[in-house]
């Protein structure tokens, strides 16, 4: 007797989603094809720059984060899907415009555009359980969406892939006093260009990715920049235009910033590179059995699966890591996890890795707002999904390369894209100069991610 087709919803088209619909395709003998709700009308979640800011001409949120001048912080080399390489130029680090190309070209080369419902809000996600015979229960989920024409739908899935990101809802912390401050506030979500910062004095709230190469931007076009925050200081050279300082403190009644180490500031502009909130107004946190704040969505069973539902996966929740090659990982682990592949522990046993794992962090000195940031520890998890679910593993040139940039962003903040990489093998990579040819080759040291 053949295996019912499971059916599985996926929201959002962005990275993430485009990679879990490719690898449900990839299995028509386990699953129906996916049907992806997609807020706009375009593949590419975040890589989607849009000039505007606020809202769109309907109400709904511009959702984009990308400011017109980005260029990304990881080489192509690193940042590709393991199996789906950007195509050749001689550049590693892309404009933006880029990055959507290589998405857009992912998703036709998949045939993913027919299964996308474009302009689409999915209004609510359910957990519906039925009870069977045997006392046994079975989750199905319903969603509702609605599109642009007023066509309200409600549809039943096995599974549901929350691949919404987390880069669309600005996080700003609160400052004291922040209505007397009489010169611009804005997020970075709302920065696009530095050029209306031309000669004006700027403080920056935050010095990881965004806030630095958004002050080097502003110190380009004869910004001053102070940037603030509370890591230890920068020791790498900065432009003149650019002076650290402890954390905002408050505004005082005069408009004046004023910081931790009692200093005080007069400044045109406010400009909060303070991260972005976890969002999932489709849920329902409380019959999910889940705690969702600003920075930590827990219990998730390997960070994607809630206990009490482990049909419903979040895929690229957690921060600071190889993104593309990450959701692959995820994806893949998710779909064993589905198709009986991989068998998961009981909803106790699960609930308790979390929590064991959540206090040995705790206990190690790790703020809760940090939970979810993975860093160093990517590796290790990517290759326990690969190991339990038999997928290969990540090659360990993802690694070695991944780092080595870490350590060259750490030293050369202004000029670390100007280098130019290729991939050798599995365990080798080469740095490559302006003519083409490489000038040094590094083997890996045996990591397996």
């Amino acid at each position: 007797m053949a295996t019912a087709l499971q059916h599985v919803a996926v929201v959002g088209a962005g990275a993430a989603g485009l990679c879990a619909a490719r690898r449900i395709l990839s299995r028509p003998d386990r699953f129906a094809p996916p049907v992806l709700f997609e807020l706009s009308a375009n593949v590419g979640g975040t890589w989607c720059y849009e000039e505007r800011v606020g809202t769109y001409d309907d109400g709904r949120p511009i959702l984009s984060s990308m400011y017109r001048h980005l260029r990304t912080n990881l080489p192509k080399e690193v940042m590709m899907f393991p199996d789906f390489p950007f195509e050749e130029q001689p550049s590693s680090f892309l404009p933006h415009q880029e990055v959507r190309r290589y998405l857009e070209t992912y998703c036709d080369n998949y045939k993913i555009s027919p299964h996308i419902r474009f302009s689409t809000v999915v209004e609510d996600v359910k957990a519906v359980v039925m009870t069977t015979g045997g006392e046994e229960e079975q989750t199905t989920w319903e969603v509702i969406s609605s599109d642009g024409l007023g066509c309200r739908r409600t549809e039943m899935f096995d599974s549901v892939f929350v691949c919404t990101g987390h880069y669309s809802d600005p996080y700003i912390p609160d400052v004291a006093g922040l209505d007397k401050f009489k010169g611009q506030v804005l997020h970075s979500h709302a920065y696009r260009s530095a050029d209306a910062f031309s000669g004006l004095s700027v403080v920056v709230l935050g010095a990881r990715a965004s806030g630095l190469d958004i002050s080097l931007e502003l110190a380009n076009v004869g910004a001053r920049v102070t940037l603030s925050h509370g890591r230890p200081p920068l020791t790498f050279p900065l432009p003149a235009a650019i002076r650290q300082s402890s954390p905002v403190a408050a505004v005082e009644d005069d408009g004046r910033i004023r910081f931790q180490d009692g200093s005080l500031k007069e400044a045109d502009a406010l400009l909060f590179c303070t991260g972005y909130k976890f969002s999932f107004p489709f849920l329902d946190a409380q019959q999910l059995a889940l705690d969702i704040q600003d920075h930590l969505v827990a219990p998730l069973y390997r960070f994607m699966m809630p206990p009490a539902f482990p049909s419903l996966f979040f895929i690229g929740i957690c921060k600071t890591i190889c993104p593309f090659p990450y959701f692959d990982c995820q994806v893949q682990f998710a779909l064993s996890v589905l198709d009986g592949s991989v068998t998961l522990p009981s909803r106790a046993q699960m609930e308790d890795e979390v929590r064991q794992w959540q206090q040995e962090k705790v206990d190690c000195g790790v703020p809760l707002r940090h939970l979810m940031v993975m860093d160093k520890d990517q590796w290790e998890y990517l290759s326990m999904l690969a190991v339990d679910a038999g997928f290969p593993p990540l090659p360990p040139v993802v690694r070695s390369l991944y780092e080595e940039v870490w350590r060259q962003r750490q030293v050369h903040p202004e000029n670390y894209r100007q280098v130019n990489y290729r991939l050798v093998s599995d365990t080798q990579w080469q740095l490559v100069d302006d003519a083409g040819t490489s000038s040094l080759m590094v083997a890996t040291q045996g990591q397996q991610c």
